[in-house]
């Protein structure tokens, strides 16, 4: 007989063998899944969960079968096993993981005593040499804490979460689907293919959920290009109301509109019947994790708010040969899986006889009710990696056999007394054989599988039915079918999940301080171009922006065009002007020995009238294209013709004055009064604004500017160059500065002479002459210098200028020669030679003011006198 102790130790045995199921073998391996769902507060564990906990466990004796049953893997080895139940939670899964290390833990029966004294009989329970789990990313988290101190090596089907890839944390832990880093990269992935580049996160409270958002933010700090609007966490205990305020909070930044979720399945529902609740069904875009994947259950009675969700799932594949096992399995061929009545009771909603687990007046069930016939039935997606997950230990085991049981048939000594979890882990991570579906099962340094995935996305067709259609796929990059994915009710457009529309051409981006992914866009104005995505330039002062505000383009170069009105005016007159000149001349030419030109001074005449001709050819010179010739020709004559015509009147008027005012002191002539004379004084005068032009010359030799800033309008589209010659306006007004000198002392020598009688009447119409030629230019100075400013500048200033004068000649032309020529061509009886007067005679008019009737005879020795007077008497009228 056992004592009390043994007795009482057997039956804590036995109670803790009818919550788990053991496998006998020579190997024994550790099972975790979660068989039932989290507890209410108080309880461990709650409903049963038919697919994710009996499948895979399921899925895991199956496996051990065919590994028993395979005479190349593992011969003469048996595997066993010892599965637990972890209630999907990571507390209660810590303290059922500790019988997997009952056996390394040595027991002190020192201080325990039987009721005889006899020393207590301990059972000696299973010695695990490896861990097949567990499911959720927390429950693997605690567990391998727990693992790695005993070293026992673990590879789970189902953990995702990326802290698990940290090797010196947790180093026996190794798991055939790949973390969450994969996953996060390969949503980020599809956001950027998406173009979306503002979204949200939302994950469920635990190592998944968070873990997986963690990895996404990591990513997209990293690589940039998307923005976080908010993060979001779903608590463990969700209080009512609590999906409603999340909802309410991601609207906050409407624009966000797709979410990423890593969250569990209950979760998802949950966040999709709150949408369904606030009227927000198309407006999210979600973007569901592995948790997601292909399940039907979170979308049930909201496929319209689901509709067009991208999702994510581990590459997988059915598995046919647990399809025919698992509808092969009964009550009465399933009594190793203490579960299985209550999954029958679940699966087929009956119940057991008066013992069965599920309350009310249900039916009884038979006992020949089958899976897949009398109930629906699906292969839960995590069965391949279940299967892989165990025959990666097998392959493991092998191995290590292989090494130290070579030619040994069944488990040898080193086997069989102690299996070094260090030794496994490394057999482990070494492994290389096709899974269960025909992909390779690899582990990396960190014991992780490679990323492959199948990208979802759920749609609703025509015919309002709903399924979850393959568009893609993510191995290290990823592949779209653009074309395969649909929106709202087919829609094929994709949607926008955007902080700021892309700025259009010509603008800048302005970006929001602290969120790089919104921004303002401004316009580049003015002269301003778009350098770069952020950044306005200004143009080069002789370029002006494109259309588009991208580049730039040379300002169009212009000039003061033949056809333009601001040329035809000026130039019709000037025409006119040398026409009627030309006229004088040949009149003059044509009638030189006649009186009235002789009267004229011939000699001064032809070079007045020189000037006036060149006042009008300017205007030709001043329009014409300007080059380095026109501009030199420019310099030269823009003064020389008034300072022709008014050094040739300044000289009239001064011999005038000479000659009355020496007239006044004595009888003797003035000196230099001849026309040889007067000629010389005409040219020094003229010579000195030719010596200016050539100092000009060779201080600033000519040349052609483009003027850009004398149209440089606000508007750039209307700007212009402007080709001109390099004359500035204080350079124009010193050229016809010395001209404006000798109109102005002409015109002071025109009033000193206003008292000649009118019979000396020559110099009356110099006096005329020069006043209105001084009207005519103190009109053009404001009017030059007050349009500086214009854009219309050019035009105005060069037609003001060549008006200007030819006005000045035209004035002169009118008033000295054009009466003459009238004479001379339709009166010509009045064109005889009239009684010459002595010097004597003129002074004397001169004192008598013109009242005295003048009388006098020829002088004898008054011929000479009267002959250089001559040139001062005038037609009577």
């Amino acid at each position: 007989l056992f004592c009390f102790c043994a007795v009482f130790w057997i039956m804590i045995s036995s109670w803790e063998y009818a919550h788990s199921i053991r496998l006998d073998g020579d190997i024994i391996l550790g099972g975790l899944f979660p068989v039932h769902a989290r507890g209410d507060r108080g309880t461990p564990c709650g409903e049963l969960k038919k697919e994710k906990g009996i499948h895979r466990l399921e899925a895991m004796m199956f496996a051990i079968d065919l590994i028993n049953k395979d005479p190349e893997l593992l011969p003469n080895i048996t595997l066993g096993a010892r599965i637990l139940d972890t209630c999907s939670r990571d507390t209660y899964a810590l303290e059922q993981s500790l019988t997997f290390v009952q056996a390394l833990i040595e027991r002190d029966g020192s201080d325990v005593r039987c009721a005889n004294g006899d020393p207590p009989i301990f059972t000696k329970p299973d010695k695990i040499v490896g861990v097949i789990g567990a499911a959720a990313s927390s429950v693997s988290i605690m567990v391998a804490n727990i693992l790695r101190l005993f070293k026992i090596p673990q590879i789970s089907y189902a953990s995702t979460a990326p802290e698990l890839s940290d090797n010196t944390r947790y180093d026996f832990f190794s798991r055939v689907v790949p973390p969450d880093s994969y996953q996060a990269q390969a949503m980020m992935d599809i956001v950027t293919a998406m173009e979306w580049n503002y979204v949200s996160t939302l994950a469920s409270e635990g190592n998944y959920g968070e873990s997986g958002v963690e990895a996404f933010i990591q990513i997209s700090r990293e690589t940039g290009g998307v923005c976080i609007a908010q993060s979001l966490k779903i608590p463990r205990e969700p209080r009512p109301g609590e999906f409603d305020k999340i909802i309410r909070r991601l609207l906050e930044t409407s624009n966000a509109r797709a979410i990423i979720m890593f969250a569990n399945e209950d979760d998802i529902r949950r966040v999709l019947d709150a949408a369904k609740r606030n009227n927000q069904t198309g407006h999210f875009l979600w973007v569901g994790s592995d948790s997601w994947g292909s399940k039907i259950s979170p979308v049930i009675g909201q496929e319209r708010v689901a509709e067009g969700a991208i999702t994510i799932l581990p590459k997988r594949a059915s598995v046919d040969a647990f399809d025919r096992y698992f509808r092969s399995r009964s009550l009465s061929n399933n009594r190793r899986n203490v579960w299985f009545a209550e999954f029958w009771e679940e699966n087929f909603n009956c119940k057991l006889g008066m013992h069965g687990k599920r309350p009310g007046s249900l039916k009884k069930c038979t006992g020949l009710e089958k899976v897949g016939r009398d109930s629906s039935y699906e292969q839960e997606g995590k069965v391949q990696f279940v299967m892989d997950a165990v025959y990666a230990m097998a392959h493991a085991l092998h191995r290590m056999h292989r090494e130290l049981c070579y030619g040994y048939p069944g488990l040898c000594p080193r086997m069989a007394n102690n299996i070094d979890g260090k030794e496994l882990l490394n057999h482990i991570r070494a492994v290389n054989f096709n899974g269960s579906a025909g992909t390779p099962v690899v582990f990396n340094e960190n014991g992780d599988a490679p990323g492959r995935y199948d990208i979802f996305q759920y749609q609703i067709t025509n015919r309002s039915t709903t399924e979850y259609r393959v568009i893609g796929s993510w191995t290290n990059k990823l592949h779209l079918k653009v074309e395969a994915m649909r929106w709202r009710m087919g829609d094929p457009t994709f949607p926008a999940s955007v902080c700021s529309l892309p700025c259009r051409t010509g603008e800048r981006k302005k970006v929001v301080k602290g969120v790089p992914c919104c921004w303002h866009c401004e316009r580049c104005e003015g002269y301003h171009f778009q350098a770069s995505e952020f950044t306005c330039e200004l143009c080069p002062y002789e370029k002006r922006p494109d259309a588009n505000r991208t580049g730039c383009t040379p300002i169009p170069i212009i000039k003061l065009e033949w056809h333009s009105p601001w040329a035809i005016v000026p130039v019709f007159i000037a025409m006119l002007g040398i026409i009627a000149t030309s006229f004088v001349i040949v009149t003059f030419v044509r009638y030189n020995d006649t009186p009235i030109v002789r009267a004229s001074g011939r000699e001064m005449s032809y070079v007045l009238l020189t000037g006036i001709f060149l006042c009008y050819a300017i205007t030709f010179l001043m329009i014409a294209t300007p080059d380095v010739g026109v501009c030199s020709l420019r310099r030269i004559f823009l003064g020389l013709g008034m300072c022709f015509s008014y050094a040739a009147l300044l000289t009239k008027t001064n011999r005038i004055h000479r000659i009355f005012e020496q007239g006044k002191k004595s009888v003797t002539a003035p000196r230099f009064i001849s026309p040889a004379s007067q000629l010389v004084i005409t040219f020094s005068l003229i010579s000195v604004q030719l010596l200016g032009v050539f100092v000009w010359f060779a201080v600033d030799p000519p040349h052609t500017v483009v003027d850009y800033g004398e149209q440089r309008t606000q508007d750039p589209t209307a700007a212009r160059g402007v080709l001109k010659c390099d004359i500035s306006d204080l350079s124009l007004i010193c050229s016809l500065g010395y001209s404006i000198l000798l109109m102005v002392t002409c015109t002071v020598y025109a009033i000193k002479t206003r008292g000649v009688p009118e019979t000396f009447n020559e110099a009356k119409p110099i006096g005329f002459t020069m006043y209105t030629t001084c009207i005519i230019w103190l009109a053009f100075i404001p009017i030059f210098f007050g349009t500086s400013q214009s854009a219309e500048r050019m035009y105005i200033q060069t037609t003001t200028l060549t008006i200007s004068l030819s006005l000045s000649a035209s004035v002169s032309l009118g008033m000295l020669y054009m009466p003459k020529v009238y004479i001379i061509l339709f009166h010509p009886e009045q064109n005889v030679p009239k009684r010459k007067r002595s010097f004597k005679a003129i002074v004397t008019a001169a004192t008598m003011s013109g009242k005295l009737t003048q009388k006098g005879g020829d002088r004898p020795n008054g011929e000479v006198k009267t002959e250089l007077c001559e040139s001062m008497e005038t037609n009577s009228e």
